[in-house]
């Protein structure tokens, strides 16, 4: 499972620099607020339009074999996309194949996530989270590096859209490697359980939604976890959102994307190293004060770091705030997944993910859209970073105070 998680997440970070550099560091093409909002919109739009069926079908086929095929039908994919950022193709085909891209990884993610409680003990939930899902997003920014370094030597040898769509051949060659990899599990060692083999319907999907939402009325501090979580990442989305402009047009010359490109990968490499810190400290900090203490005082210390970089804003106070925000959302996001496979059993838990995800993805769409609109071309201001430290303040002392989301340990 760890083997096929960190393979694909590592080729995440390698096709999204790709990407990256073909649309918002480009010579050619201007970045403002607005069009990189729009751009994460259009990465996360086929999650939360998959989301309401994946758990249908992650209940009722092997889940192995999702993962096999998921991962051979977005290597081929990413055939198509390389074809495209070749020839220099823009506009609705390759926004199209792109969904497509990243509908298929929403199956993949989702797979893995409903199927590690299968093989790890309660117990065991925090520390395997920690490790899988740090694990994972620490080898997204890797692969982020390694893309901008390839990308770097390739540089002065083709042009930049040769450049680019020989890093997506790479990705393709990577998502192969996954497929293959999903091949030593069993068929059914990741689930689902027998008695969720049923005959899965497009009205089922939407059915199975209802039935997750009304599952986390009843644990009510699993959804309040949730909601925690979406806003945490809608709030680092418009960080990230504010990091991008910066180092393109202020922090850069904006006739050098290239060197943006570099800092802006530079800022994610020290907010990967966050993530993976802050798996460490985790698990060590639920045993000390419980599941939801360490949840609430994560998203409160969080709401202190963006005041860094509203007080001013240089690649020194960028890269002490990525580090920071990245760390202590990460003590947040393991806990609370761990809370949320805890409280759930296998039937419900796809239905549950599929909703968590399409709440965590809608919120991180908001966050873009809200940031677009207060930012400027520049990426200079303190508003944006005032607003994510008064959001991450609100949720702290109103959603999870303590009569609500009470101390567990």
């Amino acid at each position: 499972m760890l083997a096929i998680r960190w393979t694909g997440q590592a080729t995440d970070g390698i096709f999204q620099s790709a990407l990256a550099s073909f649309v918002l560091f480009s010579p050619e093409r201007q970045a403002n607020a607005l069009n990189a909002a729009l751009g994460f919109a259009v990465v996360l739009l086929p999650y939360s339009i998959v989301g309401p069926f994946v758990g249908t079908i992650l209940d009722r086929v092997s889940r192995q074999r999702a993962l096999f095929f998921a991962n051979l039908a977005r290597s081929a994919n990413l055939l198509l996309v390389a074809l495209f950022v070749f020839s220099g193709t823009t506009g609705v085909a390759l926004t199209a194949v792109v969904l497509i891209a990243f509908g298929i990884n929403r199956l993949i993610l989702a797979a893995l996530s409903a199927g590690l409680p299968l093989l790890i003990d309660s117990k065991s939930l925090i520390t395997a989270n920690a490790t899988a899902v740090t694990g994972g997003s620490v080898l997204v920014v890797v692969g982020g590096g390694i893309g901008v370094g390839v990308r770097a030597i390739t540089d002065s040898l083709a042009i930049a859209n040769h450049a680019d769509a020989l890093l997506i051949l790479i990705a393709s060659g990577g998502y192969f490697t996954a497929a293959l990899l999903s091949g030593r599990l069993n068929k059914y060692e990741i689930g689902p359980l027998e008695h969720e083999k049923k005959k899965a319907s497009f009205m089922q999907g939407i059915t199975e939604m209802r039935e997750g939402f009304q599952f986390l009325r009843i644990h009510s501090d699993a959804a309040r976890g949730i909601l925690a979580t979406a806003v945490h990442r809608g709030g680092l989305t418009a960080l990230t959102l504010t990091a991008l402009l910066l180092e393109r047009n202020s922090f850069n010359d904006p006739n050098f994307p290239e060197q943006g490109l570099k800092g802006f990968g530079f800022a994610l490499s020290f907010a990967g190293i966050g993530v993976f810190l802050g798996a460490f400290l985790a698990p060590y900090g639920v045993r000390r004060v419980g599941r939801h203490r360490w949840i609430r005082l994560a998203i409160l210390t969080s709401a202190a770091c963006p005041l860094i970089l509203a007080a001013t804003q240089t690649q020194i106070t960028l890269i002490l705030t990525a580090f920071l925000v990245s760390f202590f959302g990460q003590n947040l996001k393991v806990t609370n997944d761990a809370l949320v496979q805890s409280k759930i059993d296998d039937y419900y838990r796809g239905r549950v993910f599929a909703v968590y995800d399409v709440v965590v993805n809608g919120a991180i769409v908001s966050g873009g859209l809200i940031a677009a609109l207060l930012l400027p071309t520049s990426g200079l201001g303190a508003t944006v970073p005032l607003c994510v430290s008064a959001a991450y303040l609100l949720v702290g002392v109103r959603l999870l105070r303590g009569s609500v989301f009470p101390p567990v340990k």
